[in-house]
């Protein structure tokens, strides 16, 4: 249930409502949202909701109370009707980036960093084809205990000399709630993995940082799977997160899964996060990349996060879906193209102090 206060509605009016959310034993949550505050109710509570809309209805500076069917209630439009904007950029030599209403924001790197030069000259070409952010991973998920796991903490380290040589913002996942100090320490952005898209106790404990946050989908779940994970990281009291749609498994094999392209604009009318689009790990080939980046910008996303790696041959892991910065500047020239199309503009990170909507993050100790 959701109750939308009146625009211009008291403080003290506010206030009766919350207390009376409590009384009935919910959790409220308010939403301030740009005209009006929204207030949900959060829980479980064996409690006849028809006669608590009426109830709630005839309150001072209520507009209206609307019961919410699905069991996601903070990632729901419903609560948030206004379209997200995340301004990325926590560390001191980021530059600010936003993702989320007209812009879109390209994130793009090498799926695991394997030097600090190696990272540099990916930045710097990326920067330079007018990426907002830096990808990289540090920690690796392998399906093989003897594949290249990544570097750690050295990884980290490279990535921070990339965004103070480039400026550009870094987003690097977490795998393991006992490493997300050090990488909060470092990261701008945390990704969760697709392994990981389920994995509630990490998932707790993003919530209760306040780091930007991308959150990949499982390739077994569906939408509804999808938002109830993001769900777990909002009631932490983060809400700064960003769903990348990264294709699911079906009975296709031509491609590595098969890119949701539905997904996005159904994600667009059931949420107000923002949405990204990852066609490297949907198709596991560069030569797919770009049409299916398109393709996912076209319908509606926010964003995209692309490999991109010098010496694709070479890679220490997933090569073959990475595209050289030569074909990545390309794919920026098209999307510059495509952008005015779709009523969006590009964006890519400016000069100026890093900042970031609901300001600070919480130390976590985990």
């Amino acid at each position: 249930m959701i109750i939308v206060m009146k625009q211009g509605a008291s403080e003290g009016q506010v206030a009766e409502v919350v207390q009376r959310v409590e009384a009935t034993g919910f959790r409220p949550f308010i939403n301030p949202g740009v005209e009006r505050k929204v207030i949900a109710l959060l829980g479980e509570v064996n409690i006849d909701k028809v006669q608590l809309l009426d109830a709630f209805a005839t309150m001072d500076g209520v507009e209206r109370v609307q019961l919410i069917s699905e069991p996601y209630k903070l990632a729901s439009r419903h609560t948030h009707p206004d379209p997200l904007k995340i301004t990325l950029g926590l560390q001191p030599d980021a530059r600010p980036v936003t993702i989320g209403g007209q812009s879109l924001t390209v994130m793009a790197g090498p799926c695991s960093v394997e030097s600090e030069a190696q990272i540099i000259g990916i930045a710097q070409a990326v920067s330079a084809a007018g990426a907002g952010l830096l990808r990289g991973g540090a920690f690796k998920p392998r399906s093989s205990p003897h594949s290249f796991q990544g570097l750690g903490l050295e990884g980290l380290k490279y990535l921070a000399a990339a965004r103070a040589a480039t400026g550009l913002p870094v987003v690097t996942e977490v795998l393991d709630a006992h490493d997300l100090e050090i990488v909060c320490r470092y990261a701008d952005v945390l990704q969760i993995g697709a392994r990981n898209m389920q994995n509630f106790a990490l998932l707790r404990y993003v919530g209760e940082t306040r780091h930007p946050v991308l959150l990949k989908r499982g390739p077994g779940s569906k939408v509804a799977d999808f938002l109830l994970a993001a769900e777990y990281i909002l009631a932490g009291g983060n809400h700064q997160v960003m769903l990348c749609e990264r294709g699911i498994i079906t009975f296709e094999d031509s491609t590595r899964y098969t890119t949701d392209i539905n997904a996005v604009p159904v994600l667009k009318r059931q949420t107000h996060l923002p949405v990204v689009i990852d066609p490297s790990h949907a198709t596991g080939d560069a030569e797919y990349v770009p049409a299916v980046a398109l393709a996912g910008i076209a319908a509606g996303a926010d964003g995209l996060i692309v490999e991109v790696h010098q010496d694709p041959a070479h890679a220490l892991s997933d090569g073959k879906q990475s595209l050289k910065p030569e074909r990545f500047s390309t794919l920026m020239d098209q999307l510059r193209r495509l952008a005015p199309v779709v009523d969006r503009t590009l964006e890519s990170a400016a000069p100026g102090q890093a900042g970031v909507e609901s300001a600070g993050r919480v130390p976590v100790t985990a």
